[in-house]
């Protein structure tokens, strides 16, 4: 048998075996691993003592209003940061879809808060919220307007957390928008120029439907991240106050040593809710994106 033929066969799948590994090794095994410990009431302390319960982590999870309201607030926090980003990152993209030097700089410190670890910049939005001595509360008293309690006060807690996320993720998606923006060809614009298109209708027929793959790709991945947020709430507010700002991510990461089980469950369940919305975005929307 001619040894060519099988190399050949064979050289793609070695290929590709090294990233098989990489996510079998620390995706799919993680996953089959959460599922077999939310079938128990799970010993920390001795494994031999594990007992199995099948789907009970699972009822007590749905039987829990603790549960549900970790459920709301990552909703909340899930359409907030989602469109005020989205909204946020089109309006700078525009104003910078346009090259020169200027637009290179503010681009620049655009993407800065990106690559900043969101520890720091939590830490520092704690400082400038800080209802007594921080910044915000003093340009507000100098306005004539009056302080917040942000991160203090169960009413602003989530939209304070909301803020930071959007301040420190807008930069990131506004270069993937600018970058779609100034791959169109001008061709198309000078076409609508010449049909004397309006500049509105312009945006909403051309512009948008030609940028729809981005705008699609930055829909899923946000709403993905924004679900399991943990590091902001966890540096910010620790869930609080009064469960104000308490996510999935947090309530799971509240049960790591008490219940494993339970805490798999739940973590199952955010993974089935993630799975969902994924599969809605694709079903309804997928059809609406206009590739070139």
């Amino acid at each position: 048998m001619d040894k060519k033929p099988i190399l050949s066969l064979l050289r793609p799948y070695l290929m590709v075996l090294p990233a098989m590994i990489g996510i079998f090794t620390f995706v799919i095994y993680p996953m089959l691993h959460l599922i077999y410990l939310s079938l128990f009431k799970y010993n920390l302390m001795n494994k031999a003592k594990s007992k199995f319960i099948g789907l009970d982590n699972y009822k007590e999870v749905f039987m829990r209003e603790d549960f549900y309201k970790a459920l709301g607030n990552t909703f909340v926090y899930t359409i907030g940061v989602v469109i005020l980003t989205m909204v946020i990152s089109l309006l700078f993209a525009l104003w910078l879809s346009k090259q020169s030097k200027f637009n290179s700089i503010v681009q620049a410190g655009l993407f800065t808060p990106h690559i900043i670890s969101i520890v720091s910049i939590a830490l520092v939005w704690l400082w400038l919220m800080e209802p007594n001595l921080g910044l915000l509360n003093f340009v507000l008293k100098a306005l004539g307007l009056p302080p917040s309690q942000w991160l203090q006060s169960s009413k602003t807690a989530m939209i304070s957390v909301i803020i930071v996320s959007v301040w420190h993720s807008v930069g990131y998606y506004t270069l993937i928008i600018v970058a779609a923006l100034q791959s169109i060809p001008p061709s198309i614009y000078e076409a609508a120029e010449l049909d004397n298109a309006k500049k509105f209708k312009v945006f909403y027929k051309i512009t948008l439907p030609l940028i729809s793959p981005q705008l699609f790709f930055i829909l899923i991945i946000m709403t993905i991240g924004s679900f399991k947020v943990f590091d902001t709430v966890r540096i910010m507010t620790g869930g609080g106050p009064n469960n104000a700002t308490s996510t999935l991510v947090y309530y799971i990461y509240s049960f790591r040593t008490t219940n494993i089980g339970f805490a798999s469950a739940t973590g199952v369940v955010l993974m089935a809710i993630i799975g969902i919305l994924t599969f809605v975005y694709f079903r309804l929307l997928s059809k609406k994106v206009h590739y070139q």
